[in-house]
């Protein structure tokens, strides 16, 4: 599935993931390929991210929003730390 992390000011991260973990709101979130279409927003904590090649990425935020609609991945962050 395709991934993309934007921040207000710059485009963070984009490219093709096995696996997304995310602070939700509510909860933890994770994203699988074929997940059903979601809009949730997320607070302050870590977005993981496993790549197709297995590596594992990390970033730090103060909140934000994500979109998931057919095996597309779009998070807007406030701020992203690495």
């Amino acid at each position: 599935m395709n991934l993309v992390i934007l921040t207000p000011g710059q485009k963070v991260y984009e490219g093709q993931v096995k696996s997304v973990n995310t602070p939700g709101t509510a909860g933890k979130i994770e994203i699988l390929e074929n997940h059903a279409p979601l809009v949730a927003s997320l607070s302050e904590g870590i977005v993981s991210v496993r790549t197709e090649t297995n590596e594992s990425l990390e970033f730090k935020t103060s909140g934000g929003f994500i979109e998931v609609i057919s095996n597309q991945v779009s998070i807007l962050l406030e701020t992203v730390k690495n």
